[in-house]
């Protein structure tokens, strides 16, 4: 994993205390003997994903996290212009979280643009010490942008519309990401086409669904509400328009394990959380 030399070194002894302190005003209960910093599987699904668990994986995997965002930061200043970044902080935190937590063997992404929710993505795997990324978009500006020390051997990628590449998908995936077409034709597709080739119990993260408290007319946001209501599944969200509470938490947390310094300014975080099956 990636080290760096200006995230805090703190002591289990200091995130247990801490970490009950800031605690105090997140629903839900806190034991304050728990060792926070050790690994003792937090989140069993996405059904279990809740603002509490969420802000203990951040103690949790605090270091590797404050490597990672200092990993992320250079590299969009080194880049500019020519990485458009996609992911805000706390959604591509939180799945850089979720994966160190699961540690998938298959990971598919649906949606790359120029690798900025990639990157993250083989950041978690790389520093699991497992697992591989199947990676599929209409456009390949993501293969100029991705180390080669971060893709070699962890990362296929796919070009062409996902839809007349269906069977390229795995079907043991064990974590479902999508960030692409954002229209309902293509939300309805992959309800229909991906879901049910997933195998059930998978963790799914979708992009671009809270921009406000509803999911927009028309959309993929839209058709997937209905789908989650229908299936009768919860989620979780870290949208500051659909859940200005979790972010107000969760900004606690970072503010202190000193994890609050921007990686981008962008703070709409509108990606939601499920569990498929």
């Amino acid at each position: 994993m990636v080290s760096s030399i200006s995230c805090p070194n703190f002591g289990a002894a200091y995130l247990r205390r801490n970490f009950v302190a800031i605690s105090n005003n997140i629903p839900g209960p806190v034991e304050s003997g728990t060792d926070v910093a050790s690994a003792r599987g937090i989140v069993n699904s996405l059904r279990d994903l809740t603002v509490q668990t969420v802000s203990e994986l951040y103690v949790k995997y605090q270091d590797d996290l404050c490597a990672v965002r200092d990993q992320q930061r250079t590299f969009l200043r080194q880049r500019g212009r020519s990485m458009k970044a996609q992911l805000d902080d706390y959604e591509a935190e939180i799945t850089y979280l979720l994966l160190r937590e699961y540690r998938p063997e298959t990971v598919v992404e649906i949606g790359t643009f120029y690798g900025w929710s990639t990157m993250w993505i083989l950041s978690a795997l790389r520093d699991n010490g497992v697992g591989h990324l199947y990676s599929f978009d209409i456009v390949d500006h993501v293969v100029s942008n991705v180390p080669a020390d971060l893709s070699a051997h962890r990362w296929t990628f796919t070009k062409g519309d996902v839809r007349e590449t269906l069977g390229d998908i795995p079907g043991s995936a064990d974590y479902l990401f999508i960030d692409a077409d954002h229209g309902a034709r293509f939300g309805r597709w992959y309800v229909e086409n991906v879901f049910p080739m997933v195998r059930p119990g998978t963790p799914t993260s979708v992009h671009d669904v809270f921009h406000g408290r509803r999911p927009k007319p028309i959309s993929e946001g839209s058709v997937l509400m209905k789908w989650l209501v229908a299936q009768n599944k919860s989620f979780f969200t870290p949208s500051a328009a659909k859940a200005p509470e979790v972010i107000e938490h969760l900004s606690k947390v970072k503010k202190e394990l000193r994890l609050d310094t921007p990686v981008r300014e962008s703070r709409h975080n509108p990606m939601v959380f499920f569990t498929l099956g």
